[in-house]
């Protein structure tokens, strides 16, 4: 079998690429660039795709049938990026990846102890050697109340590792998990909002969970609360974030994504004049702590993407039970 990736990595995802190709005999060929109606011939010959987070519409997707490709992978859990639906609609199958969700999880505990004792403004007050102790007062993650929305993989990972911290901790999600409810309480998504000093998201980017954070939610939440997203940034309404900000209705969000950030992350953008005016206000901003959507990147996890997304293809190819396949809905 021949599989052909767009946008891989020769400095961290080749050599993966290279052990799996050994591994599991297959040929491979691939571009560094990102797929686009330029470069797609690029796949001609080539029975399976792998992409990372780039958008693939109908247009890209008739393009790749008719190179001969059959099978699509997304080296990402989520796969909101591809029309799935039009894709097997045209006899197309795709499949997504997952990972070790422990590389997230601790990310997000992280980014939950910056916001807590305010790292941000503490190290730039540090950098121009004001060392004074004014307005750089901490919280204590152990006495909060932290709100997890979703507990799939990385979520419950994410409470069972916050457990340690003997905070207390609220749960919401459509399936819930009777294994976390040692370590918490599953409540509505309203009692979170109402009682919890921080808040997680930890949901998948439907279109049901689209801006779940707007601005009632906002209005609803605790004064000062913490919200941290290493999710999908299409979970938060930015403007209303930027508002509740603002206000100081929302004390500090700690955010790996947002809105619009395709063609941004993963690129070296160094000296380009960048179209996303919300992403330069949060940047602006002393509460808030933004970082390139780069919470699952350890080596583990680049090796159980790379690693993932040639079973699912080769799987394909096998037509054999495929537990990456993206279903049909």
């Amino acid at each position: 079998m021949r599989l052909f990736f767009f946008g891989l990595r020769d400095y961290d995802e080749k050599h993966y690429l290279e052990e799996c190709a050994h591994k599991y005999g297959f040929e491979f060929g691939f571009t560094p660039d990102y797929p686009s109606m330029e470069n797609l011939d690029l796949a001609k010959g080539y029975e399976g795709v792998s992409i990372i987070t780039n958008p693939l519409g109908p247009e890209m997707l008739d393009r790749l049938k008719e190179n001969g490709v059959r099978y699509i992978t997304t080296r990402s859990i989520g796969y909101e990026h591809i029309d799935v639906a039009y894709a097997y609609s045209i006899g197309l199958r795709i499949a997504h990846v997952t990972y070790a969700p422990e590389s997230v999880a601790d990310y997000t505990i992280m980014m939950m102890l910056i916001a807590c004792r305010q790292m941000p403004y503490i190290m730039s007050k540090a950098a121009v050697q004001d060392f004074s102790l004014k307005g750089k007062i901490g919280r204590e993650i152990s006495s909060s109340t932290v709100g997890i929305l979703g507990t799939g993989n990385i979520g419950a990972t994410v409470v069972k590792h916050l457990s340690g911290f003997g905070c207390r901790i609220l749960m919401n999600d459509v399936y819930e998990k009777d294994e976390l409810r040692v370590y918490g309480n599953y409540v509505s998504k309203e009692t979170i909002y109402a009682q919890s000093d921080i808040i997680s998201l930890h949901v998948p980017a439907y279109d049901e969970n689209y801006h779940m954070v707007d601005a009632k939610a906002i209005e609803s939440m605790k004064d000062d609360v913490i919200i941290v997203n290493c999710a999908r940034g299409s979970l938060i309404d930015t403007k209303a974030l930027i508002s509740g900000l603002h206000s100081k209705k929302i004390g500090f969000a700690a955010l790996d994504t947002i809105e619009n950030e395709a063609g941004l992350y993963y690129l070296n953008r160094s000296g380009d004049l960048l179209d996303n005016p919300d992403r330069a206000v949060l940047l602006s901003l002393p509460n808030v702590y933004l970082t390139p959507h780069m919470a699952f990147y350890t080596e583990r996890t680049v090796s159980d993407m790379i690693n993932n997304a040639c079973i699912g293809l080769l799987n394909f190819e096998k037509d054999i039970e495929n537990p990456f396949e993206v279903r049909r809905n």
